[in-house]
């Protein structure tokens, strides 16, 4: 039996608010099972625990011919979970084990405290990654990461090159300095804009949750493309439901990612500050969408920072931020190429 991780409120706000807030972690598992019964490959899906009592939310897909290849891990982006990796998870786990999961204080994981500070709050994403993987038992991995993902994925890296095989970041948030010139800085949709208006004391998405009812059809309103993103296999909001019922519980992960940042959502510890302390012989290569609103140029910036390194950056047409999603075709087989480098 699968239990819900939302902490209980306390006092009469707490007491109201979820009952306000029509979401519980029961309505996530089930948008979720309706997901993930679109995969064709078998698949485990469980809570893999942590030394301190969290609990890492994870699906694994394992082929028998696939077994003695370098698995390939997928870690979201802000706000997200596993089941948005839906559009790839079957492709990409045909030749190599493949395992998925929840951020810590994302989605069906455990929502613990994270520290107040941006080294603090960065540190214990990172610490959760790596004693998931040991408790996995994976000895080394593929390390993919998703816009806040590709962040963590980077910061891992970092502190345990000797676990990562070849680094993908994927649309990667957080690289850049923030730009003392603002007409240097690019024009953000108009959903990251809404966000930020709340950045001031709220965590991000505070008004999914301060809207109630109304909170699946604000998800509706302002991300209407995600419907159109999954249509071939959902008709219906399953997709919006899912965004929602995953933003909509106890916002841990999103007030350490709120710490992470400053004023309209830059890092206050820029990835490109860091990336060449990476260990040399570790290949990183970046997957932009040709339309993103992330700062493509960050990719030769890289590459200039590891000089002598493998770097290697590429655009995907027609994609923007959520490439995984706006062409999953193109972006499964350039991550098959580079999965197939490694073994």
């Amino acid at each position: 039996m699968e239990e819900d991780l939302e902490p209980s409120s306390q006092g009469w706000l707490g007491g109201w608010l979820p009952a306000w807030r029509p979401t519980s972690m029961s309505h996530l598992k089930n948008v979720e099972a309706r997901i993930l019964q679109c995969l064709q490959n078998q698949f485990v899906s469980r809570y893999v625990p942590l030394p301190n009592q969290a609990k890492i939310w994870t699906i694994s897909l394992t082929p028998q011919w696939g077994k003695g290849r370098t698995p390939l891990v997928m870690v979201h982006g802000f706000g997200g979970g596993i089941g948005l990796w839906i559009l790839n998870l079957d492709s990409l786990s045909h030749h190599r084990p493949l395992h998925a999961f929840d951020l810590l204080g994302f989605g069906r994981s455990s929502r613990p405290p994270f520290p107040h500070d941006a080294q603090g709050a960065e540190e214990a994403f990172v610490s959760s990654i790596e004693a998931w993987r040991k408790e996995m038992g994976i000895p080394n991995m593929i390390l993919l990461g998703h816009s806040l993902g590709g962040f963590l994925a980077a910061s891992y890296s970092l502190q345990y090159p000797e676990r990562v095989k070849h680094l993908i970041l994927v649309d990667p948030w957080g690289f850049p300095t923030r730009p003392s010139d603002p007409a240097q800085v690019r024009t953000a949709p108009t959903w990251v804009k809404a966000v930020a208006t709340v950045l001031g004391r709220s965590n991000p998405l505070a008004v999914l949750r301060i809207a109630g009812p109304w909170g699946p059809g604000l998800v509706q309103r302002f991300r209407p493309d995600f419907k159109q993103k999954f249509a071939n296999f959902f008709d219906d909001d399953t997709i919006s439901e899912y965004i929602y019922h995953c933003n909509a519980q106890t916002p841990s992960g999103e007030a350490a990612f709120k710490a992470m940042t400053e004023s309209l959502g830059w890092a206050r510890r820029p990835m490109l500050q860091r990336i060449h302390m990476i260990r040399r012989d570790l290949p990183i290569t970046l997957i932009y969408g040709a339309n993103s609103w992330i700062d493509t140029s960050t990719g030769e910036k890289v590459k200039c920072l590891r000089p002598g390194c493998y770097v290697k950056d590429m655009a995907i047409p027609g994609a923007s931020h959520h490439v995984y999603a706006d062409q999953p075709r193109a972006f499964n087989a350039t991550v098959e190429r580079i999965c197939d480098s490694v073994d």
